[in-house]
């Protein structure tokens, strides 16, 4: 890595480099953090959203089917959230805020450590990392977007809703709700890098579309067991996220045989 002057940068200033940067990432995070933590009301009306029969995405679907002729209607449900410990709300207030200060500062994040590794970059590198650090932070986003309007919230109401016997009543614990939705969420953003991964994967020369086109099956039973594991024990969910999956390994798919093609052209 070179700095301003064109000069080999020494190890020292390097490190100087690099404390100057987690300085100003922990600083914006810090921010963010306290931010969210001041706006508690705004923050938890959403992340509690989903419990609610009038959420976003179930009135979407009511109206879509009333636009198609159809007289739909999602049953009525309440989940009940209760808190079984003192300071556990205030701990969920206090991780919540600092979970999502982190996920709005991931775009800062990306820019800060592209800002560290570009001059060590070739020009042909760089013209395609900028690209890619977009991409991993669209997706992210679209995992992101995913968990919350679609798999987090069909995946509450059925196993908030699921009962043995009419004796037995749902309760969930606060911090119970957070984590699942937590853990979904980081999930769905992390499996949507697929296509990011399978790029690097081509461009090392491990990967080829050949290959992946043959073994779609296997590729399909590899979602399947993933999508088992990263979801709650539900069919209907674990679908949702199986649809999705195979369309980025299909998309993947598409972007590894442009890489093997460039690729082949400069070696010949």
């Amino acid at each position: 890595m070179s700095n301003k002057n064109n000069e080999m940068m020494t190890f020292g200033e390097h490190l100087e480099v690099l404390r100057r940067m987690l300085f100003r990432v922990i600083a914006v995070v810090a921010v963010l953090t306290i931010a969210i933590f001041c706006v508690k009301d705004t923050t938890f009306r959403l992340l509690l959203a989903p419990s609610s029969n009038d959420f976003t995405t179930y009135q979407w679907i009511e109206e879509l089917a009333g636009r198609m002729g159809m007289d739909f209607h999602f049953a009525p449900f309440h989940i009940t959230l209760i808190n079984t410990e003192l300071a556990s709300q205030f701990v969920v207030h206090m991780s919540t805020s600092l979970y999502i200060a982190l996920l709005l500062a991931s775009p800062y994040v990306m820019v800060e450590l592209y800002r560290f590794v570009a001059p060590a970059l070739y020009e042909n590198e760089k013209r395609y990392s900028a690209a890619v650090t977009v991409a991993v932070f669209v997706l992210f986003g679209v995992g992101v977007l995913m968990s919350y309007f679609i798999l987090f919230p069909f995946a509450l109401r059925f196993l908030g809703t699921y009962q043995v016997a009419a004796e037995v009543i749902n309760q969930i614990n606060l911090s119970s709700y957070i984590s699942t939705f937590v853990t979904l969420t980081l999930l769905m953003g992390l499996v949507f890098q697929i296509p990011v991964i399978s790029f690097f994967l081509a461009k090392l020369g491990v990967l080829t579309a050949g290959f992946m086109r043959r073994y779609r099956r296997h590729a399909l039973i590899a979602i399947a067991i993933v999508a088992a594991i990263i979801t709650p024990p539900d069919l209907f969910t674990c679908c949702l996220v199986m649809l999705p999956m195979y369309g980025l390994y299909e998309l993947s798919i598409g972007i590894v045989a442009v890489v093997n093609h460039t690729r082949s052209k400069h070696n010949q």
